[in-house]
């Protein structure tokens, strides 16, 4: 597929997608779209994944200096007030995404308020025990939930932890955010730097009785998506927290694995372990989310040669997946411009193998913002 050649032609196709999806009028949050039509597979509560749908939005209209998608977001983002109180670990995905980052693009004061009920709520679920917050009684798609199981998909907690520790100066929620950061990593970080996606913990004791791989081809494989979270929010507690050197280094070494084992096209199968063949499922989500996290990393490391290494793979990703992965701006072609095809959402369940996932379009767009200069390389 002939796509964008720049990330300003990707931008517009995109631009095109955004503006699209509101003129639906959905009744939903997107969720994951058929790549044909554009059409999305919509949730009434935003899942886990409702507050991409949100961010698009909000960084939609910055990007584009849009205030209809700005407005747009701020009616989207009361709609997750009913979950401050879900019993999940995943509310970070869609507080921080979906209402912290209407304050920090637009200055909205309503986004910023719920943002910081949804942080208070969540710093508060934080176990010493365990020595971090556990997935909780609702955590979705989750194989195992409960008071004592985590999984690295959990880190999504810290950049909302780490927002309202910033707006509110509160010492307790950016040590309970770093905590919970390193406490995952040691949890889920293998020796050679892939990661392990889920652990069960002792109740009593906080130690681990099991880890194990819940969404990947077995328990013991690299899932993709497990190794791209962690890349994402490591590198964005780095460069929150840059007197934690082992923070940095975490961010590093899951990169460096990456980087060592995704394929040459530079786009990951689902997962790292799956046997390939023709056919076995890329993920261009997880690959967009890596390829962001990457780009981060090299404004947080300080060694030149790290930074740069990290850079070109970032942009190397990214151009790949707009010019090979996104639908383009094209009279020939029949799809809508602006989508993200080839994402897998659950392989193990048989549920959007080859679909465009709201998650894997916001890393995308946040990535092409930051590579064509319209945002700051890690402002988000």
């Amino acid at each position: 597929m002939a796509g964008a050649k720049t990330p300003d032609e990707a931008l517009d196709a995109m631009a095109a997608h955004i503006r699209a999806s509101v003129a639906a009028d959905l009744t939903g949050f997107p969720h994951y779209g058929d790549t044909d039509t554009g059409a999305w597979t919509t949730t009434r509560d935003g899942f886990w994944t409702g507050g991409y749908w949100n961010a698009m939005l909000w960084l939609g209209g910055a990007v584009f200096d849009d205030p209809d998608l700005v407005d747009e977001a701020r009616r989207w983002t009361e709609r997750l007030r009913p979950r401050i109180g879900s019993e999940s670990v995943f509310r970070g995905f869609l507080f921080y995404y979906g209402a912290a980052l209407g304050d920090i693009l637009h200055g909205d004061e309503p986004s910023r308020a719920l943002a910081l009920a949804a942080a208070e709520r969540l710093g508060g679920d934080f176990d010493p025990n365990l020595g971090l917050i556990a997935l909780g009684a609702e955590a979705e798609e989750a194989h195992t939930v409960g008071a004592s199981e985590a999984n690295i998909d959990g880190l999504a907690a810290v950049p909302l932890l780490l927002f309202a520790a910033g707006e509110t100066r509160d010492g307790s929620l950016r040590d309970r955010a770093l905590r919970h950061t390193l406490r995952s990593a040691a949890l889920c970080i293998r020796d050679d730097g892939s990661v392990v996606q889920s652990v069960s913990l002792d109740p009593d004791t906080g130690e681990p009785t099991r880890s194990y791989t819940h969404k990947g081809v077995s328990d013991s494989s690299t899932w993709t998506r497990a190794q791209a979270w962690a890349m994402q929010f490591l590198t964005h507690a780095a460069r929150h927290m840059p007197e934690e050197r082992a923070l940095v280094e975490a961010a590093a070494r899951v990169a460096d694995w990456w980087m060592e084992n995704v394929p040459a096209d530079r786009v990951a199968y689902w997962d790292f372990d799956a046997p390939i063949d023709q056919d076995t499922r890329k993920d261009t989500s997880g690959t967009a989310i890596a390829a962001t996290a990457m780009l981060k990393l090299s404004a947080v490391v300080e060694d030149r040669d790290a930074t740069a290494r990290y850079r070109a793979c970032a942009e190397e990703t990214l151009r790949t997946l707009a010019a090979c992965h996104l639908t383009p701006v094209a009279p020939r072609d029949r799809r809508p411009p602006g989508i993200l095809t080839n994402g897998c959402f659950d392989q193990r369940e048989g549920v959007a193998l080859s679909n465009q996932l709201i998650w894997g379009s916001y890393y995308l767009l946040e990535g092409l913002a930051m590579l064509s200069g319209r945002l700051e390389i890690g402002r988000l």
